[in-house]
């Protein structure tokens, strides 16, 4: 007999014999009655045992039985108005696949009695959680919903290198490790080597994947490994044609989202709806003189987190709307890549995406003129050796490119409206955790 998930077991299945198998979500025994609750990946179903109906055998292993232990059940599938879902399995045989410890090191059903260093020590109990299972399953239909996109519009799914030979324009931030003998470094973004792969004639792409940071942050925001969903395309206008891709990819993992999480959503209490297009955009220097009126002046500085709570503000009221990009930025402050405006050198296309006050993207236009890209590299006074692996392939021609990339974490957590963004990771990396 092959093993039936929860989730496929109807009316229909009433009087028919089943095979089910997952974690023992509670127990209880009430004299003549025991009750096993069963829980795998789909969802939960009453196991019931009367002492007249069952075998002793299956009647006291129900009673014994400790919570999170692993069970494989066959039985019938009755209905029943006081079950959950209206249908119940009346045990055969049942087997214990692994029993668990019946002291369990954190309180698995309920959050708030453990702290979150606590709940990610035992990541893997904690994990088990309903709550934990629809965040996950709502980040994977997330990311599903951005492949659906691209996918459909040309765009191809590539694998860039994570280990990387220099340490590129932030040495400082970036993980060294040891590779035969020589120094390398943990990615801090898949940038160069997409555009490298736009100058190899794929016009179209995305790589999802992880990228590193090697910064002591101790926010509810940031990690040392963290996943993006990184595009690049060939023959963009400007940095405009970026920020519709954005938004198209953004609508459409929010549309997949409310499709195919209809459940997830209503047991996390999350109300969603589709963002309108296009977007609001706000301009530099017209930010600095938002930011100015309300009693912040960082002229020629980047946007720090009070910044972008005055903007958050601002965009509320202004445009009624969760979603919206900052573009032309300082071109100084930007890496060596960005493209300067021609009109006015001073303003990068350069584009953030935020939403609910945080910074979800960056990305924009990239320089493709390789005497542009010297002469960025020269007034930043980097090496030229250290990223000639990079310039050299400008020489030989080079379309006019843009492109961004999504923090998959950072997104899961303001759609959610998680506390920290490690409730949207599996397992966390920051400065302090490196196991489990």
């Amino acid at each position: 007999m092959e093993r039936t998930l929860t989730i496929n077991i109807t009316s229909k299945d009433i009087g028919k014999n089943v095979l089910v198998k997952g974690f023992v979500d509670d127990t209880r025994a009430l004299g003549k009655l025991n009750f096993l609750v069963l829980r795998d990946m789909t969802g939960k179903l009453q196991i019931t045992a009367h002492k007249e109906k069952v075998s002793e055998k299956v009647f006291e292993l129900m009673k014994r039985i400790s919570k999170e232990s692993v069970v494989s059940i066959k039985g019938k599938v009755v209905e029943s108005k006081q079950a959950p879902g209206g249908k119940e399995i009346i045990p055969e045989e049942i087997e214990l696949l692994s029993e668990a410890d019946p002291v369990l090191p954190i309180d698995i059903s309920d959050f708030s009695k453990t702290e979150i260093s606590k709940r990610l020590d035992w990541r893997s109990l904690d994990l088990r959680n309903d709550k934990n299972s629809a965040i996950f399953k709502i980040q994977a239909k997330i990311i599903e919903g951005m492949q659906e996109y691209l996918n459909s519009n040309g765009f191809m799914q590539v694998f860039t290198p994570c280990i990387i030979g220099t340490p590129g324009e932030g040495g400082a931030e970036m993980f060294s490790l040891m590779y035969f003998g020589k120094m390398a470094f943990l990615r801090q973004d898949p940038q160069l080597h997409r555009q490298l792969t736009i100058l190899g004639g794929i016009e179209k792409l995305y790589d999802i994947g992880p990228s590193w940071r090697a910064e002591k942050s101790h926010t509810i925001k940031h990690l040392c490994e963290h996943r993006t969903c990184a595009v690049e395309f060939a023959f963009v206008k400007d940095e405009t044609d970026t920020m519709r891709v954005e938004e198209q990819v953004i609508v459409s993992a929010i549309k997949k989202v409310l499709e195919d999480c209809k459940d997830e959503l209503k047991l996390l209490k999350i109300e969603l709806k589709v963002p309108k297009t296009p977007f609001p955009e706000l301009r530099f220097p017209e930010i600095y003189d938002i930011l100015e009126k309300h009693g912040k002046k960082i002229r020629g500085q980047d946007i720090d987190a009070e910044a972008e709570k005055i903007l958050w503000d601002y965009v509320q009221k202004k445009y009624n709307a969760e979603f919206y990009f900052f573009n032309r930025f300082p071109h100084m402050i930007k890496p060596f890549y960005v493209m300067a405006d021609d009109k006015d050198a001073e303003w990068a296309r350069s584009v953030d995406l935020n939403y609910k006050g945080v910074e979800m993207s960056s990305g924009g236009q990239r320089e493709h003129r390789y005497e542009q890209i010297i002469k960025n590299v020269k007034d930043r006074k980097m090496d030229l050796k250290n990223i000639e692996w990079f310039t050299k392939f400008f020489k030989y021609g080079a379309p006019p490119h843009g492109g961004f990339a999504i923090g998959i974490e950072r997104l899961t957590q303001m759609l959610l409206n998680l506390p920290n963004i490690r409730e949207a990771t599996l397992f966390t990396r920051d400065p302090e955790r490196l196991t489990p």
